[in-house]
């Protein structure tokens, strides 16, 4: 009788593998999750499964399953994991509020649903490339990359050419420009404007000449047009 109790001791519970047959990497919804972690924690693992969402899902797993939130993944068989992995795929139908799920009332086939992995990835992207084509202000606003959610760009989310660093160039050559020396000559570049000097007896550049001034500038006037026929 006793060694009878102790053989019934040491058995494991059926549908549970042993502590040293437990398995450290397990796999569900496309995603390697390690098999310490219990349940609760390890579908928060997935794309697409909140905290909430997990705990709600473990808990659909106990009332229809029997598998406690507790247990190790890594401890569950080939068929609880795949009962869990219906639950994820549609939660709605094992008792989950339909509010804890990302796809509610989907514009093709108006159901509540919950994507995960993969599935969220590119349904997303499919959702993005159609406000680009409905040409909606948020896909207009996405197709040029900017910010759809209402935030500030004054300062942040800038894009192109620095605005700041060209509007200092333009002030640093403005103020080259009015220091002395530097005049602006019109139909020339600033470089020729300062190497060519005023003629003797003219007037400066902005102020109209005098009749002394222009009787003084008209003999170097002729002179110059000989030398040139010459």
């Amino acid at each position: 009788m006793a060694q009878e109790q102790k053989q019934n001791a040491t058995k494991a519970p059926e549908g549970k593998p042993k502590a040293s047959e437990a398995i450290n990497i397990v796999r569900i919804a496309g995603r390697d999750i390690n098999g310490k972690y219990k349940i609760v924690d390890a579908l928060r693992y997935i794309k697409g499964i909140s905290s909430n969402l997990a705990g709600a899902i473990a808990l659909a797993a106990e009332k229809n399953f029997g598998i406690a939130s507790s247990t190790p993944i890594g401890s569950l068989d080939e068929g609880a994991v795949e009962k869990l992995e219906t639950i994820i795929k549609e939660p709605g139908k094992f008792g989950v509020p339909s509010y804890m799920l990302n796809r509610r009332s989907d514009i093709e086939t108006g159901s509540d649903e919950n994507l995960v992995g993969t599935d969220l990835i590119v349904r997303t992207k499919q959702d993005m490339d159609s406000t680009i084509k409905l040409q909606s202000w948020v896909g207009y606003r996405r197709q040029y990359g900017q910010r759809v959610r209402g935030q500030h760009t004054r300062s942040t989310g800038r894009t192109g050419e620095t605005v700041g660093v060209t509007k200092k160039k333009i002030q640093e050559e403005a103020k080259k420009a009015r220091a002395p020396g530097g005049g602006k000559a019109t139909g020339g570049t600033g470089a020729a404007a300062e190497g060519a000097a005023p003629a003797a007896g003219a007037a400066p550049a902005g102020t109209a000449a005098s009749p002394a001034q222009q009787a003084a500038a008209e003999p170097q006037q002729k002179s110059e047009k000989q030398e040139k026929k010459e």
